[in-house]
């Protein structure tokens, strides 16, 4: 600071002038090129538009993935816009993963597509992309996105291998044979090939290359999803379509929509069956009736006999009282048997069977015997018809009387000379039809 001081005290007037004189001329400088920029604002504005020109020149780095449009198509490969007149080439064996797919049938002219940059510039000035390359990204994107948001994904089944199925996600996946279907291990993998499946993402690995999926929990959560609006639109007393799931010696379980109800063997038909076999099959749909439903334990009890036309009423319109009927014995029970009548049965008490009180069915007849019996009560309202074999007997002897005593007077009138038929000729032929249907 000494130094300063000292300096400035040995200045001469004369020096001091001419310093002056430069400060002067330097501030007259600095103010005239501001007022020049200000007199000149579309210089600086030129500038700046240069710069921003600069700027909006698309740059490209090697793996960037850019969408482009398709300008050109020949043998060389495709030819692809992508802005600001940059355009790259996409070779034939960069298009798609099937080599033996043509051009024009993966991309057409005009149309726009992601592609990935495979090198930034060539010798003659044009990118190297990739369509395949780009495909494959979006496909690990797609992947990912989808396992982070419990997305369930569809895919074709293109191989089965040694311990599970191969799915084409536009990158190789892998579902575990568990993870197929219901997960049983009796699943037929090779059903599969060919299909198309819904899946979850259980794993995924890029650097790997590893994608593990589960067609069991997307079908799990479809179930779950048609089993909550399935459950909102049930009603007792509602007809619904049904899948047959299961048979079993009491009935069959039958899912309504990701509910299963339980039709039982009493309400499949209205006549007696043996097993649900005889009436359906597993796989079968078929429409039935909602009789009881509680949702909260998950039980829904289903009928089908309900709305099927009723041969009760028909039976009623077309037998009454005193008719005699032929059909097959059924059932051989401790009180009677019972006769089939047009898909219904009708009970033979035991005092019926014989005609005689405290007798057993089960000595005189046996199943699958075809009698004939007549209908001594009906009570459709009831669903009971009660039948007589004993009565059906004694009216057939009746008839047979009668055609005896006919023919008689028949062969009297004819011919006078002829032997007489008496009384007691009509007595004996009756002891003789009561030995025979006694034997």
């Amino acid at each position: 600071m000494t130094d300063d001081i000292n300096h400035a005290m040995s200045e001469t007037p004369s020096d001091m002038s001419d310093r002056s004189e430069v400060e002067r001329t330097e501030t007259s400088t600095s103010e005239s090129a501001e007022i020049s920029s200000q007199d000149n604002p579309s210089e600086d504005m030129g500038v700046q538009n240069v710069m921003d020109y600069d700027q909006s020149i698309p740059t490209f780095s090697e793996g960037d993935v850019v969408q482009g449009v398709v300008v050109h198509i020949d043998r060389e490969g495709v030819l692809v816009d992508v802005g600001m007149k940059s355009e790259g080439i996409i070779h034939r064996n960069e298009l798609s993963r099937d080599a033996s797919a043509a051009a024009e049938d993966i991309v057409k002219v005009g149309e726009k597509i992601d592609v990935y940059v495979l090198e930034v510039e060539t010798q003659d000035g044009n990118l190297i992309l990739s369509k395949k390359r780009a495909d494959f990204e979006k496909a690990w994107e797609r992947v990912q996105e989808a396992k982070d948001q419990n997305k369930t994904l569809v895919a074709l089944v293109t191989d089965r291998v040694k311990g599970g199925l191969v799915v084409d996600l536009g990158i190789r996946g892998f579902v575990p044979a568990s993870h197929v279907g219901n997960g049983s291990l009796k699943n037929n993998l090779d059903k599969f090939v060919g299909q198309s499946i819904p899946l979850k993402v259980i794993e995924v690995d890029k650097e790997r290359r590893k994608v593990v999926l589960s067609n069991k929990l997307a079908l799990e959560e479809e179930r779950e999803q048609r089993k909550a609006d399935t459950a909102q639109s049930l009603a007792v007393g509602q007809i619904r379509k049904g899948i047959v799931r299961r048979l079993t010696t009491y009935g069959a379980f039958v899912d309504l929509g990701g509910i299963d109800g339980l039709l039982h063997i009493s309400e499949m038909s209205w006549s007696r069956i043996n097993h649900p076999q005889e009436e359906m099959k597993e796989g079968d749909e078929i429409d039935v009736i909602i009789l009881k439903m509680d949702l909260e334990t998950g039980k829904v009890s289903l009928g089908r006999r309900q709305i099927l036309p009723d041969p009760w009423k028909a039976i009623e319109e077309k037998y009454h009282i005193g008719d005699m009927i032929k059909g097959p014995i059924t059932r051989i029970v401790p009180f009677g048997a019972f006769m089939q009548i047009e898909g219904l049965e009708g009970i033979i008490p035991n005092s019926e069977v014989t005609g005689k009180k405290g007798g057993k069915a089960a000595g005189n007849l046996e199943q699958g015997q075809e009698v004939e019996a007549m209908i001594i009560d009906m009570k459709p309202e009831e669903r009971k018809i009660t039948l007589s074999i004993a009565k059906a007997r004694h009216e057939e002897e009746t008839r047979q009387e009668q055609k005896q005593v006919e023919e008689f007077h028949n062969r009297a009138n004819g011919d006078q000379g002829a032997p007489r038929f008496t009384i007691g000729d009509a007595l004996k032929a009756k002891e003789d039809n009561e030995a025979d249907s006694e034997q």
